[in-house]
């Protein structure tokens, strides 16, 4: 399991003044908390903070706090559970830490990663993304940062769900296996090999029947 290092001291002023000056001083004010510990009061660096969320990509990755106790230090390794930010500066105002037991399973929403370049786009047809994370449960160690799907081999037509997921042994998906993730459909006008007419059918298409069963398939 990777972590990312924020370095963090303690606070022992509450209130919105004491926060104001913090964040005045390049500050955010923090809080501390785990399953059946007391919450310890910090802050940390926004700067540091910001850059750590952009370099996961959101607030996926572990955080190991490096905490300065008044000269001494010690490390406690969390995930990002709420961050609130300033409605029109878009600022972080405050942020909260779930302090991780490594002895215990971890649930959390994994960001969708995906992969590969589909020959059903490829050969025209569009991607469209209907996930963008899955639930995952399992011990800390075993929880990825994200889950890759590969898209190569998916036609026009084709879905990936959550079933097709294939993760390590000690993963378990909570998510509906029957949930989709991608699908690649075909563009409006796109001729698909299989739709394609054969070679002296123009006139046949034009038909009233054959027109027919062109609305049945688009409507499905």
């Amino acid at each position: 399991m990777e972590a990312s290092e924020l370095k963090a001291t303690i606070r022992t002023e509450s209130g919105k003044g004491p926060a104001r000056r913090l964040r005045a001083e390049g500050l955010v004010p923090a809080v501390l908390y785990g399953s059946g510990a007391e919450s310890t009061m910090l802050t940390v660096n926004a700067a540091e903070l910001i850059q750590i969320i952009r370099a996961d990509k959101g607030e996926a990755g572990f955080v190991k706090l490096v905490i300065d106790e008044g000269g001494k230090k010690s490390e406690r390794v969390s995930v990002i559970k709420e961050l609130q930010t300033n409605t029109v500066t878009k600022k972080i105002v405050h942020a909260d830490f779930y302090e991780i037991r490594m002895d215990r399973k971890l649930t959390r929403n994994v960001p969708i990663h995906i992969v590969g370049s589909s020959i059903g786009v490829d050969k025209g047809g569009e991607l469209n993304q209907f996930k963008r994370d899955v639930r995952l449960s399992c011990m800390p160690g075993l929880m990825p940062r994200y889950v890759d799907v590969d898209v190569t081999e998916l036609m026009i037509g084709g879905t990936l769900r959550v079933s097709d997921l294939k993760l390590a042994e000690g993963i378990e998906i909570l998510d509906a296996g029957n949930a989709s993730i991608v699908t690649v459909a075909a563009k409006r006008g796109t001729v698909t090999e299989e739709s394609a007419p054969a070679e002296g059918a123009g006139e046949a298409a034009k038909e009233p029947e054959l027109v027919g069963k062109k609305g049945a398939k688009e409507e499905a």
